[in-house]
C-alpha cells in the first residue's frame, strides 16, 4: 500500500529535515544534478508535489516564473513557505488523490514515486501526463536502493513512467545510487532548438 500522511508526519516529529536536504553534500550534489538536467533556461510555471521543506523548491524559483509546492506535513510545509520567494506558493496536498486544476510546463516528481503502490504511482503518471503542457518537461529523480518501508524503488519508477507516459526522454542520468530523468512530449534536443544541428 502507498504510505499516507501519518507515515511522513512522523517522519518529521522525529527529524525536521529527515533527508538532510541542508546538511548533506549528497542531496546539495544531486539537486545540482537536478537543476543541469533542465534542458530550458526558463519556465512558466512549476509543480512539485513533495516539496519538503523547499529546498529544492527555492532553487527552482530562480527558473519559473511561477512554482506551486504541495506538502502533506504542515511543519515541513510552513518552513517551506518561510523559504521559498513571494512567487512560490507552498501548499497542503498528497498525490495522486489530490492534483492542481492548472497546467504546467515543468512537473518535479523528486523521491516520492517509490512511496506509492503501483496503482497509485500509474494514477500519479496518468495525472502528470494530462497537466504536461505540450512543451513542458516531466522531471524524475529516486534514490535507487531498496527500502523496507517503500512499496517499490526508483528503478521502477522511472520504467512505469518511461512505459506509461507517452514522453521521450531528453535527458537520463543514473548512478549507483540515484536516477536522474527528464521527460517531454517533443523530442528536439537543446542543440536543435538553437538552430546548432
Amino acid at each position: 500500500m502507498s504510505l499516507g500522511a501519518n507515515h511522513f508526519r512522523a517522519l518529521y516529529a522525529a527529524d525536521p529535515d529527515p533527508w538532510g536536504f541542508r546538511t548533506r553534500w549528497y542531496e546539495e550534489r544531486k539537486r545540482a544534478a537536478t537543476m543541469a538536467a533542465l534542458t530550458r533556461q526558463r519556465y512558466r510555471s512549476a509543480f512539485e508535489p513533495g516539496c519538503s521543506i523547499g529546498v529544492l523548491t527555492t532553487a527552482l524559483a530562480d527558473r519559473c516564473d511561477a512554482v506551486l509546492g504541495w506538502e502533506v506535513d504542515a511543519g515541513a510545509r510552513a518552513e517551506a513557505q518561510a523559504a521559498v520567494p513571494a512567487h512560490v506558493r507552498v501548499e497542503p496536498g498528497q498525490v495522486p488523490r489530490d492534483w492542481p486544476e492548472q497546467r504546467f510546463d515543468l512537473l518535479v516528481v523528486s523521491e516520492i514515486g517509490y512511496f506509492l503502490d503501483t496503482e497509485d504511482l500509474r494514477h500519479l503518471i496518468d495525472r502528470c501526463t494530462t497537466s504536461l503542457d505540450d512543451d513542458g518537461e516531466l522531471v524524475l529523480v529516486h534514490w535507487r536502493h531498496r527500502s523496507a518501508d517503500t512499496p517499490l524503488d526508483g528503478d521502477t519508477v522511472h520504467a512505469e513512467f518511461l512505459s506509461r507516459s507517452g514522453l521521450h526522454p531528453l535527458v537520463s542520468h543514473s548512478e549507483p545510487d540515484f536516477r536522474l530523468t527528464v521527460l517531454a512530449a517533443e523530442e528536439t534536443s537543446i542543440a536543435a532548438r538553437e538552430g546548432l544541428c
